[in-house]
C-alpha cells in the first residue's frame, strides 16, 4: 500500500503567525521536464460567464487555483497555515485599536511579469475595480467592509473600513484582491476569455478548445518577488472530463499528480492497492457540502418544509454509503475543526425521525407529500454527487412526507441558473476563502451573498456578523458565531450535510506533495519538484 497520511497543524480559526520562506527569482531547484497535474475542474467561457479567470469575477476553487499561481495579492496564507503573511507587501497591519484602518507597504521594485512597475495606485485600482464591477458571482462581497482605499506615495496603501473586521488580512489574501495591470484590465468591464496577467510566481499560457481551457501552462516568473519558494520551472495543469481517465493517466505516467476530484472508489483503491510508483496522500480539508434553498420559492417558502427536511436527512447514511472514511457528518455550516463551530442542527433535530418531521409539517398545515426537485451539478464536485442525491431522494421519499425528484446539470449551466433563482432546492459545495468561521457564514447569510439567496435575517446581518468581526481573538467571537448557527438551524436557509478530507495521488518521484494543497484546497504548484523515485 502506497499511502502517506499527513498530520498537519489543526486549523482553529486565526492561529498564531507562521513563518514563510523567502522567495524570488532565484528560488527553487527547477530543472527537468514540466510537472503535469491532472484535475477534473473545468474552465469554460460561456455566454453567461465569459470571463471565468478575471479576479473580479472568479469565485470557485478551480478558477482561484489558476489565479493563485499568477496574480499576486498583498497577503498570502502561509505554508503551515495560520494568519496571513505579507506577499506583494513587505508589511501590513492595523494601525488603530478598533481594526478599522489597515495599512500595507509594497515591496521595493515590484513589477508585473511584463516588467511594468507596480505602485500603490495599481493596488487601489485593482481593489476599487472589483468593488465597482460587482460581478454576479458575488465575489466582491469579500471586500464589503472597505469604505475607501487611499494611497500615500508609490508604495503605501491605506484601507479605511466601514466597520471593524479582524478577518480583513485573510480577505486580502484572496484572488479578488489580486493586483492587476490597468493596461490589461479595463476599469468597468470584465476581461473575457482565459488570459491572465499578474506578478505571481508563474506566468500563464492557456490552451483552449471550443470555449474551454483544456491545459494551463504555468512557467516560472523570473521577476517574481514574494514569500514563496518556487521549486520547479514549469507546471502543466490538464483538465479531464472523467476521473477514471485521470487515474489511468497517472498510472501510465502521462501525468505526475492528480488532485480533485477523485471518486471515493478510486481513493479506496489507491488506499489498499495503489499501482507501483504511485502514492496517495491524504490531508486535512475544510470542504463542506450542503443543500441550499430559494426561500422565496413557493415549494420551500414555508420554514416548516425546510425544517422537516432537516429532521429527515440521515447524514451518517450518506457518509457511509457514498463517501466512507473520506467524509464526516456536518451539523453546521462551520466545520468541526474551525473555532466557533457548534453542532446546532444536531442540537435542534437530534437523530432523523419521520414522526418528528410529520409533526412539524402538520403544525404548519402543510399538505403531504410535498413535491420537490433537488438539483445538483454533474461535473463540479465529482462523480459521487449523483449517488449522494439518489440517496437523499430515497431518504425523503421513504418518509412518505415528500415526493422528490432529482435533476443533474453541468456546472456551466447549473451555476448561472442557481444565481438567477431558477432552482428551489439545490446542492452546493464550499471550499473556504480562508479558514475562519466568518467565511462559512457571511458568504451565505450577509447582503450580496454568494448564493444570491433572498433569505435575510436582520439580527445576523446587522448585529451578529459585525459583532463577531470585531474580535481579533476568534475564541472571543464564539458567542455571536454560535447564535448565528442556531438561527440557521431554526430557519434552515441552508442544510449542511458533510465535511470532507482531501487527497492527491502522485508519482513517487514528485516531491512537495505534502503541501500540494492547503486546508482551504488551494493548489500550491510552487511546492512541487522532482526527486528520486523510491
Amino acid at each position: 500500500m502506497n499511502r502517506k497520511t499527513l498530520v498537519l497543524p489543526a486549523v482553529v480559526g486565526l492561529l498564531a503567525p507562521a513563518l514563510a520562506a523567502c522567495g524570488g527569482s532565484d528560488s527553487g531547484s527547477g530543472g527537468g521536464d514540466a510537472i503535469v497535474v491532472g484535475t477534473t475542474d473545468r474552465f469554460i467561457a460561456s455566454k453567461d460567464a465569459p470571463a471565468p479567470l478575471d479576479p473580479a469575477y472568479a469565485y470557485d476553487v478551480g478558477t482561484w487555483n489558476v489565479l493563485r499561481q499568477t496574480v499576486q495579492t498583498l497577503m498570502i496564507q502561509p505554508r503551515g497555515e495560520g494568519e496571513p503573511v505579507p506577499e506583494a507587501a513587505e508589511s501590513c497591519g492595523f494601525t488603530d485599536t478598533g481594526n478599522e484602518r489597515y495599512v500595507c507597504r509594497l515591496r521595493d521594485d515590484l513589477t508585473f511579469a511584463n516588467g511594468d512597475p507596480i505602485t500603490a495606485a495599481d493596488v487601489k485600482y485593482s481593489i476599487d475595480r472589483a468593488r465597482a464591477i460587482k460581478a454576479d458571482s458575488g465575489v466582491f462581497a469579500l471586500l464589503s467592509t472597505i469604505d475607501t482605499v487611499e494611497t500615500q506615495g508609490d508604495r503605501e496603501v491605506v484601507f479605511h473600513l466601514k466597520t471593524a473586521d479582524a478577518t480583513f488580512p485573510f480577505k486580502l489574501s484572496t484572488p479578488v484582491a489580486g493586483i492587476v495591470n490597468p493596461d490589461d484590465y479595463a476599469k468597468d468591464k470584465l476581461r473575457d476569455g482565459f488570459a491572465v496577467d499578474g506578478s505571481g510566481p508563474y506566468t500563464l499560457q492557456s490552451e483552449e478548445k471550443d470555449g474551454e481551457l483544456v491545459k494551463a501552462v504555468f512557467t516560472k516568473n523570473p521577476d517574481y518577488k514574494g514569500t514563496l519558494k518556487v521549486n520547479n520551472d514549469k507546471v502543466e495543469l490538464v483538465s479531464y472530463t472523467d476521473a477514471a481517465d485521470m487515474a489511468d493517466a497517472v498510472e501510465q505516467g502521462d501525468i505526475d499528480l492528480m488532485t480533485r476530484t477523485m471518486t471515493p472508489e478510486q481513493i479506496e483503491q489507491l488506499t489498499t492497492d495503489a499501482p507501483d510508483g504511485v502514492d496517495l496522500v491524504d490531508m486535512p480539508g475544510l470542504e463542506i457540502r450542503y443543500l441550499a434553498f430559494n426561500t422565496d420559492a413557493p415549494t420551500v417558502r414555508t420554514k416548516a418544509v425546510r425544517q422537516a427536511m432537516a429532521q429527515l436527512v440521515n447524514r451518517g447514511e450518506i457518509v457511509s454509503e457514498v463517501y466512507g472514511s473520506q467524509a464526516e457528518p456536518l451539523y453546521s455550516l462551520v466545520p468541526a475543526t474551525i473555532t466557533g463551530h457548534s453542532n446546532s442542527f444536531f442540537n435542534r433535530y437530534q437523530d432523523p425521525s419521520v414522526a418528528k418531521a410529520r409533526n412539524i409539517l402538520a403544525k404548519a398545515d402543510i399538505t403531504t407529500p410535498v413535491k420537490l426537485t433537488l438539483h445538483y451539478t454533474t461535473d463540479h464536485y465529482g462523480a459521487a454527487t449523483k449517488k449522494e442525491f439518489e440517496l437523499l431522494r430515497e431518504q425523503l421519499n421513504d418518509s412518505g412526507l415528500f415526493d422528490v425528484d432529482i435533476k443533474g446539470t453541468p456546472w456551466s449551466t447549473f451555476r448561472p441558473a442557481e444565481q438567477k433563482g431558477e432552482y428551489d432546492v439545490y446542492g452546493m459545495g464550499w471550499f473556504p476563502d480562508f479558514p475562519d468561521a466568518d467565511n462559512y457564514l457571511a458568504p451565505f447569510l450577509d447582503k450580496d451573498n454568494f448564493l444570491g439567496s433572498p433569505y435575510a435575517n436582520s439580527q445576523i446581518r446587522n448585529s451578529l456578523i459585525p459583532q463577531s468581526r470585531r474580535e481579533a481573538d476568534r475564541l472571543s467571537a464564539a458567542d455571536s458565531l454560535t447564535q448565528i448557527q442556531d438561527i440557521v438551524a431554526e430557519d434552515v436557509p441552508v442544510l449542511p450535510l458533510w465535511q470532507g478530507k482531501q487527497y492527491v495521488a502522485a508519482r513517487d518521484d514528485i516531491t512537495g506533495t505534502a503541501y500540494a494543497l492547503n486546508s482551504s484546497s488551494t493548489l500550491q504548484l510552487w511546492e512541487l519538484g522532482r526527486g528520486v523515485s523510491g
